[in-house]
């Protein structure tokens, strides 16, 4: 099994549809607080201040069984691929031993120039290094 790291997360009434299952859209929302989780782990920010940051130029997510209100499942993180210039993120979603889904996320580091276009810029090794210190 490839090293991950564990973010828990609670289903929030406000998050959930007319049927008490968590709609589909914060799928995508708690793969990215997953992430965050993950930096901050590694002593990082995603944003530090000055910098853009990382922007997302994919994500998908496969659905097997749905979330409720109250439930708290657990998001593992893996770095499945790390690239000159992109980051590539897979996450398993579990409730107990059910699978809940999976799903990838692809991101580019950016910096905003002074007319506010952004640039991609190469990945630190540094801090991949950092990042895959804190999969277990």
């Amino acid at each position: 099994m490839a090293a991950r790291f564990r973010y828990r997360r609670r289903v929030e009434f406000a998050e959930t549809d007319q049927a008490g299952i968590a709609h589909f859209s914060v799928f995508f929302r708690y793969m990215e607080e997953a992430e965050h989780a993950l930096w901050r782990a590694a002593g990082m920010s995603i944003a530090p201040r000055g910098q853009a940051g990382w922007a997302r130029v994919a994500a998908a997510f496969d659905f097997k069984s749905p979330l409720r209100f109250e439930d708290e499942c657990d998001i593992f993180v893996e770095v499945t691929e790390a690239g000159r210039r992109k980051v590539l993120y897979a996450f398993t979603f579990t409730l107990g031993e059910r699978l809940v889904g999976t799903g990838t996320m692809t991101t580019v580091p950016v910096n905003k120039g002074a007319d506010g276009a952004l640039s991609s810029y190469d990945v630190p090794t540094d801090l991949l290094d950092r990042l895959r210190a804190q999969m277990a």
